[in-house]
């Protein structure tokens, strides 16, 4: 739901009531991972996907029925033999979606044809994910996704400090556990389901909740103001990360020449560096090949925990910089952290193709990819799939 959050939040803002579908999990060959959500208003508007198109317009029908109903429902979404393209995966994979109603409107206003109190109570929770999500806030939403019919669409909104919005009902020890378990999911920035007993313990009837984080963008820092570079801007602006482009020279590092970034900086790049914090999921992208600017930016990037770490240079210029970073006291373990030559063997020539090509092995390192061509293999093409929740009858 959160993937679409900046659009939903217009339209709690407009009072729109509407429907939201959201990938709970995904087994085998599936095209949209947890998260990925289609909304229909009560006018007959969608945003947003949940297949790519495979099983789009059941789910649209089913987010009409939950408006006229008020009930939320979860379904499964399956590859059929006998009647593959009319509604079934035919990739072959298996998808779970819940789907529930959201009244945006305040209790009291005109009626909007949908039924049910539960669906109100949840209206604060669900509009503060929303708000958080479209800003740029970190926050994650937890959703009663499968347990006791007077508790499934219950909603609660937990912030990085631990304070909440919202809550699920039952037993109060059941938001407490919900709240301390969407605390962590919040700071590893994951978004899953989670089983937890009604009464908030770990035995009892159990209750399945489907918590969506929501985190500010991940960082690419982009060092070298050159040509290579505002290529590299817009494909980081494509993949979603927050760009900054670093250069210590002020005459090439401008708002004309890098019109798509984020933020532009003058200063030394090793210099700037130790001013961030940065977590896991930021990537070095070093495109000065300057040993002036390279070996004291390398030497401290490499002992950060972020993603990746790459740096422009042919080979020969790869092998002085390694010696000089040896010289400077890094480990043949920090060594090997460094993509250098950066990115991926695509026979790139232009800005945008190598551009291309960096991108391509910040994906794959980020998501386990070989980089390989994928005609004639035989491994999964979609990895990291999640296992569906049980007890959820097939649609096929």
């Amino acid at each position: 739901m959160l993937d679409i959050a900046e659009e939903l939040n217009r339209w709690v803002a407009q009072g729109r009531t509407f429907a939201v579908a959201t990938v709970v999990a995904t087994n085998g060959s599936a095209p949209r991972q947890p998260g990925a959500a289609l909304a229909v208003d009560s006018d007959g508007t969608a945003i947003g996907s949940v297949s790519g198109g495979c099983v789009e317009g059941a789910v649209y029908e089913l987010c009409q029925e939950a408006l006229r109903t008020g009930q939320s429902v979860l379904e499964r979404f399956g590859y059929s033999d006998e009647d593959a393209f009319a509604v079934g995966l035919t990739c072959g994979g298996i998808i779970d979606i819940f789907i529930t109603p959201v009244r945006a409107s305040a209790p009291g206003a005109a009626d909007s044809g949908l039924a049910g109190d539960v669906v109100d109570s949840n209206a604060a929770p669900l509009a503060a994910a929303l708000a958080a999500a479209s800003s740029g806030e970190a926050a994650a939403v937890a959703r009663i996704i499968e347990g006791p019919a007077d508790l499934l669409g219950r909603a609660l909104l937990v912030r990085p400090d631990g304070s909440h919005t919202g809550g699920l009902g039952g037993h109060p020890a059941l938001d407490r556990t919900a709240v301390e378990e969407t605390r962590a999911l919040l700071d590893a920035g994951r978004t899953t389901t989670l089983e937890i007993g009604a009464d908030g313990s770990q035995c009892g009837q159990p209750v399945v909740l489907l918590v969506e984080s929501s985190v500010p963008a991940p960082r690419m820092i982009v060092f070298g103001a050159i040509d290579f570079a505002s290529a590299l801007v817009r494909v980081g602006k494509f993949l979603n990360y927050h760009v900054t482009v670093c250069d210590a020279r002020p005459v090439f590092a401008t708002r004309t020449r890098f019109p798509d970034a984020d933020e532009i900086v003058v200063d030394w790049p090793h210099r700037y560096l130790d001013s961030q914090e940065l977590d896991s999921r930021a990537v070095l992208c070093v495109l000065t090949h300057d040993a002036k600017f390279d070996v004291p930016l390398l030497e401290r990037a490499l002992k950060l925990p972020v993603a990746y770490v790459g740096a422009m240079g042919s080979r020969r210029t790869h092998l002085d910089r390694q010696q000089r970073l040896r010289d400077v006291g890094l480990t043949e373990i920090e060594l090997n952290r460094l993509r250098s030559p950066i990115g991926l063997d695509l026979g790139a020539r232009t800005p945008e193709e190598t551009a291309l090509s960096i991108a391509a092995e910040i994906v794959a390192n980020r998501r386990g990819g070989t980089g390989s061509p994928l005609t004639g293999a035989h491994t999964p093409i979609h990895r990291e799939a999640q296992r569906p929740v049980g007890r959820i009858g097939e649609v096929a």
